[in-house]
């Protein structure tokens, strides 16, 4: 019978620095992890694109809260069922290959979207979406597993991340661009949707599961990463393998993963489903002033999740451990976020509102941290196995949230207590945060 038990990841074994004489590792992985950047913006460009035309869409369809809550849904679904699957076709195939069909697939769905003529074909267009999307986040996880070093992977997971508030920052100025330039939301859709299939060209081209397969990277920085996942492994006890999503079920700080990444969601994709309609109906936002409070409360997301990252990173450089730096940080966010978003419900005046949801993105994405959990909890061979349940559990939040807020728009006519949604939301991510063991991997011996 096997003793079930958890192994530290080791964290102050040296590894081989490069010394003054000998060649300077490439930074390709930097490189990389650019790229990833500028894929998830697209994504999250593409994924909130109907946000920010919804005031249109829901007049030119003819919907009701409730419905616009239904359609605001539709894309969660299929990406929350497919999660999973996903992760497990990551961890078969490699990222590469699936970063590229998903890229390829959600911009074809995109574009498909376009030519949507009533709620039940754009319903169906955004499900498409949802399909297609499912495998960028996890694919991404597990490429911080391979082409990051154990003590840049704060980095790397909020670099991937932060693709997210500024794809949705941006979106509202490029959609509401491309709207008002073409004159049409369904040509806006359609273009949008092309550029992304040509981004998925650019990825498989770029992209390697492996840091030794890329052309660009010298021995140097292959070694400095192969020391990494050897010092990593030497941790691990042998025998360990990849491992099914059963195996991880019964440990505290799985669950604590997967509710922290669903308070956090429900917050999040709230705030990006709901937010432009909250500041056209509550605030009395035209089209051109929402897009622009969109980019400056989702921008300031940015600019915290990349310095959130880097804030990690310094103190563990410092000799900090894991679980005092990451319970810190994520546990001050959900603190100010849940103090924020109860600021928003009192007050009235528009611009304080917009900066208080500026506030609250900014310390909400240092959250983004959580995707160096899989790597920490399950190393490189199960990351893409936990990172998809990780996502699962926070895309119900994604396909639950918009439904639910559309009741409670619909039955109060106001958004006083879809805010106070948000605020519940924030208290559960506060407490899984701080309740997650950072420093452990979960294994079998």
């Amino acid at each position: 019978m096997s003793l079930q038990k958890e192994t530290t990841v080791a964290e102050t074994t040296p590894v081989a620095e490069p010394t003054a004489t000998s060649v300077k590792p490439t930074r390709v992985r930097w490189k990389l992890f650019v790229l990833l950047l500028i894929l998830v913006a697209v994504n999250y460009i593409d994924r909130g694109s109907i946000s920010v035309a919804l005031p249109i869409i829901q007049k030119e369809f003819d919907l009701a809260p409730e419905m616009v809550g239904f359609l605001l849904s539709a894309f969660f679904w299929t990406y929350a069922l497919m999660q999973v699957p996903v992760g497990y076709l990551i961890d078969r195939f490699g990222p590469r290959t699936m970063m590229t069909a998903s890229c390829v697939g959600w911009g074809a769905a995109t574009a498909l979207s376009g030519l949507a003529t009533n709620f039940l074909s754009m319903f169906i267009a955004r499900a498409a979406i949802g399909v297609t999307e499912a495998g960028v986040m996890p694919a991404g996880g597990k490429l911080n597993a391979l082409w990051m070093h154990h003590k840049e992977r704060g980095r790397g997971a909020t670099i991937l991340d932060a693709g997210a508030p500024l794809g949705a920052g941006l979106g509202g100025i490029l959609i509401t661009w491309l709207i008002m330039s073409t004159g049409s939301w369904r040509t806006a859709f359609i273009i949008a949707g092309v550029a992304t299939v040509l981004l998925g060209l650019v990825v498989w081209w770029y992209v390697r599961d492996n840091p030794r397969q890329h052309r660009a990277v010298n021995d140097a920085e292959a070694e400095y990463l192969e020391a990494s996942h050897r010092e990593e492994a030497a941790s691990v006890p042998a025998g360990v393998t990849r491992r099914g999503l059963v195996q991880y079920l019964r440990f505290r700080s799985f669950w604590a993963m997967c509710f922290g990444w669903l308070g956090f969601n429900g917050v999040f994709y709230g705030l990006l489903t709901w937010g432009p309609l909250y500041l056209s109906e509550a605030k009395g936002f035209d089209l051109k002033t929402i897009g622009w409070s969109t980019l400056v409360i989702f921008g300031a997301g940015f600019v915290g999740e990349i310095l959130g990252g880097l804030l990690a990173d310094n103190l563990r450089g410092r000799g900090l451990g894991t679980n005092l730096v990451m319970r810190s940080l994520l546990g001050t966010s959900a603190l100010v976020v849940t103090l924020g978003l109860v600021g928003v419900t009192i007050v009235g005046d528009p611009i304080t509102a917009v900066v208080l949801l500026s506030v609250v993105l900014f310390f909400l994405r240092w959250v983004g941290l959580f995707w160096s959990v899989p790597a920490i909890l399950g190393g490189p061979l199960n990351a893409g196995v936990l990172g998809g349940a990780m996502n699962l559990s926070g895309n119900i939040a994604g396909l639950s949230t918009p439904i639910i807020v559309g009741f409670i728009v619909g039955a109060t006519g106001g958004y006083t207590w879809a805010l106070l949604y948000f605020v519940g939301s924030a208290i559960v991510m506060g407490v899984s945060v701080l309740t997650l063991d950072y420093s452990k991997r979960l294994v079998r011996a």
